[in-house]
């Protein structure tokens, strides 16, 4: 396994990604601040596009889901932050609403190898 921090690791069989399930996973790669704190992320299909996203709001750094698997606002239309309801476009991660408007979630690189989803921190 190797330690490059932009390496790409396995999250899933493609063949798992099915419309309104969220796939969690653990980065191999630490948090910078706080420092060693372990990264978590999400991936789901956009329709028919694999997405995947760092679980993390951007205006207080907390994880984005209330429960496990659970990101999507009550009509289902855009991730929601748990903590004050911001909500994000699920195409591009962009805050619409929400005391982080502007921000964005940091999306994750994706491929798909060998029928298995694959995700790794952008450059």
């Amino acid at each position: 396994m190797s330690n490059n921090p932009h390496s790409w690791q396995p999250v899933c069989p493609a063949s798992e990604l099915t419309p309104g399930q969220f796939v969690e996973f653990r980065l191999r790669e630490k948090a910078r601040e706080p420092a060693g704190m372990p990264l978590t992320g999400f991936l789901f299909l956009d329709g028919t596009t694999p997405r995947a996203y760092l679980n993390i709001c951007p205006h207080l750094g907390v994880e984005l889901n209330w429960m496990p698997g659970r990101f999507m606002d009550s009509d289902n239309l855009f991730i929601q932050c748990s903590t004050h309801g911001a909500l994000f476009k699920p195409g591009d991660g962009e805050c619409i609403a929400g005391p982080c408007q502007g921000d964005a979630l940091t999306q994750l690189d994706l491929r798909e190898h060998d029928g298995q989803i694959e995700i790794r921190l952008p450059e």
